[in-house]
């Protein structure tokens, strides 16, 4: 369990991309230099020497969930308890890559689920949140995922899953819309098939989804 903590946080992430991508790493450096040049730019420039090869680090960090089970996560700290009321995780920050263009999208996950006779660590919810989130995405997929990792590895009563995010991709190009704010959610369950527990859900959150 130490063990995995450790590999997930924010530090050893990209340490451990790189030390298992060697190869990988390599590869993107040099068609990040052909792209460079492509656009216009001179890759031997001073400024953009290191460019290529950070560029191709960062971009495994920023995928690195594809080497994650989520489910996994949740199973390492899965534990019985007689506790059948909503738990809700909010306001967990989310940053990921749009696969249409590879620009960010970034936001907060509100996740809740009632149990049903199993729990699981309130940071492993976050952690299956981040492990999808750290993959090419589209808002509606990652909504999903998540709640059908919570219910199939919990079996709980409900989950609900909102996600609300801005996406780079509409911010700064295309359109260009610099306010908007895109909401998805998914619901289990109670929480599909009890107006009152939805409802409940929607106001502890603080969100304006009706």
């Amino acid at each position: 369990m130490e063990k995995e903590e450790h590999s997930l946080n924010n530090e050893s992430g990209y340490e451990k991309s790189e030390k298992n991508n060697k190869k990988n790493i390599l590869k993107l450096r040099d068609h990040y230099k052909d792209i460079i040049e492509l656009i216009g730019e001179d890759s031997k420039r001073e400024g953009l020497l290191k460019t290529p090869e950070r560029v191709a680090k960062s971009l495994q960090y920023l995928t690195h969930g594809y080497s994650i089970d989520p489910k996994q996560i949740l199973l390492d700290a899965k534990f019985k308890e007689q506790y059948r009321q909503m738990v809700i995780v909010k306001d967990i920050e989310i940053y990921s890559l749009c696969e249409h263009h590879l620009l960010p999208f970034f936001g907060k996950a509100h996740i809740a689920y009632i149990p049903n006779g199993y729990i699981t660590g309130l940071s492993k919810i976050a952690r299956v949140a981040e492990a999808y989130a750290r993959r090419l995405q589209v808002q509606e997929r990652l909504t999903v995922q998540i709640l059908n990792c919570l219910q199939e590895t919990l079996n709980p009563l409900g989950v609900a899953v909102v996600i609300e995010a801005k996406h780079l991709c509409m911010i700064m190009r295309g359109i260009q819309k610099q306010n908007s704010i895109t909401t998805t959610s998914a619901f289990t369950g109670e929480f599909l098939d009890n107006l009152k527990t939805r409802e409940e859900f929607i106001i502890l959150i603080g969100s304006k989804l009706s």
